[in-house]
This record gives C-alpha cells, structure tokens and sequence, in this order.
C-alpha cells in the first residue's frame, strides 16, 4: 500500500512538473521507477501506459487554457508516434540488467542538458500567434524525441521543448502546451510497441494505476500554473532532480566502495543549490529592474 500512495506521488509530482515545463513526466517516474529495481523495458513501459491518460488529461486542460498550437500538434504525431514504436520495440529486445546503466546514462544527459538549457541559455520570447516549424524541421525532431522517449522512458518533453523555444517567436505558454497534447500519440504508440514485444504480463497494473491517478489529479493544476509561474526556475529544478537520481543508480552499479557515495550526493545537492541560488538571484534582479524602470516612467 506505501508503494502504491508513493507511485502516486510520483505520477502526481511527475505531471505537475511536465504540465508545467512541457517536459520530465517520463524522464521522472522512469528514473524513480528504477530506483525501486524495475527492469527499464517495464519500467517505461508503466510510464508509457500511464502516460495515455494523463497526457490526454493534460491535453484537455492545455486546450481549455488556449496553450495549444494545433497545427503544430499535427506536425510531430506522426513522425514521434513512428520513432516512439521503434523505440519501444528496440528496448524490449534489450536485457534489462545491461540496458539499466545504459538508460540512466541517456537521463542523466538529459537531466544535464535540462538544468543548462534553463540555467544559461533562457531567453524570454515575443509571442506570435502561430508557431511556423517548417516540415524538414519537425519531423525529424518528432522522431528522434518519440525514439529516445520511447527507450529511456522520458525524452518527449526534454527534447522537443527546448528546440522549440530556442527558435524566435515561440511561447514559452505554448510550446510547453503543444508539447503535452502532442505526447498523447506518443504514449499510445509506445505502449502498442512495448504491447507486442513485452505482452501485458510483465506490467503491474496496480503501480500503472496509482501513476494514472496521480497524474490526473496534477494535470489541470499544472496548466494553469504555466501561465503564472516562471519556466526558467522549474527547469533547473527538474534538471538538478533527474541528475541526482539517476546519479544513485550509476553509483550503486559502477562504484564498489559505497563509503564516497555520500561524498558525491553532497557536491551534487551543492551544485543545484548554487543553480537554485543563482536563478532565483538573476530573476529577482530582472524583476527589480524592471519595477524600477516602471517608476520612472
């Protein structure tokens, strides 16, 4: 029963985060999921199988906030819901043992590649109505962030979110909406791919369930926080918390000596903090300057 309440709070903390940053649903529940000893293939595809409600849950929500790019929408599903298939099928032909390091190495790139996007290369964008993603530039990035969605159990959000708010024009609002509507179809084509290769039996319906609830429940509080809160902030949390837990799992598989791992923890927690600290400083003064700029005028 403690698992169950604990898998729900994942699920819960999971699609808050995701809702609100347009990534780390997978990425998270994945990584605590393996924390626990589930083999990666099951592991992703519990999240996956969760993600098919909540992610229409959030898909829902988005809309009725207007935080959605339809047109955009359509551009990923296909070539994401190809490369998520190929993913899932992929994986499942892989040991869970020898995949475990392997896909926590490919989160913890992610997780790292989260916190600098946010933590150095944030920029605030002038929204347009329409975001323009020429074709020969959407499908390629649907695929391959429906492929390595697919194989780590989070990938959707990470990569598609940050190309496309690097590119002029693009809502931070938006984007993130678009990109939480859009993982619907990954979800279910992931799931169908894990479907044929794996069969229903190797995943605990229980642990899927409590994800689902979790997750649902998170789902219309996040899309409205992202219209209030400051994406730059939440990226640097959840690129610090993917980074110390897959952390642990590279300790406990590579180093014998468990004595350092402390040692280790410890400069991790230092370094998000100093990241915590100096986003949370470089917001204020944003905020400040712009109070000041306001008086004067």
């Amino acid at each position: 029963m403690k698992r169950l309440l604990v898998f729900a709070f994942i699920g819960f903390l999971a699609q808050l985060i995701d809702g609100a940053l347009g990534m780390a649903y997978g990425v998270t529940s994945s990584s605590l999921l393996l924390t626990f000893g589930i083999a990666p293939a099951v592991a992703s595809a519990s999240v996956h199988l969760s993600e098919v409600v909540t992610t229409a849950a959030s898909g829902v929500s988005h809309v009725k906030f207007g935080n959605v790019d339809k047109k955009l929408v359509y551009q990923l599903i296909i070539p994401g819901s190809i490369g998520a298939f190929l993913g899932a099928t992929f994986l499942s032909n892989i040991p869970g043992e020898l995949a475990r390091p392997y896909v926590s190495i490919f989160l913890l790139l992610l997780g790292i590649y989260v916190l600098v996007r946010f933590l150095f290369n944030f920029k605030p964008v002038v929204e347009n109505k329409t975001m323009n993603v020429p074709k020969k530039q959407s499908i390629p990035l649907g695929f391959f962030a429906g492929f390595m969605d697919a194989t780590g159990g989070g990938g959707w959000g990470p990569i598609a979110t940050p190309v496309l708010m690097s590119k002029k024009g693009m809502s931070a609002r938006k984007v993130v909406g678009t990109v939480d509507t859009s993982e619907f179809a990954i979800a279910v084509s992931a799931s169908l791919g894990f479907f044929i290769s794996l069969g229903w039996s190797q995943v605990n319906w229980l642990w899927v369930s409590a994800l689902i609830i979790g997750g649902v429940v998170a789902a219309p509080i996040a899309a409205w926080l992202v219209q209030k809160l400051h994406p730059q902030l939440m990226g640097v949390l959840v690129g610090g918390f993917i980074i110390l837990v897959n952390s642990r799992t590279l300790f406990t598989t590579w180093i014998d000596n468990s004595s350092i791992y402390p040692y280790l923890y410890v400069s991790i927690f230092v370094g998000w903090f100093a990241a915590i600290a100096f986003t949370v400083s470089k917001l204020y003064r944003v905020s400040a300057k712009g109070i000041k700029q306001t008086r004067r005028i």
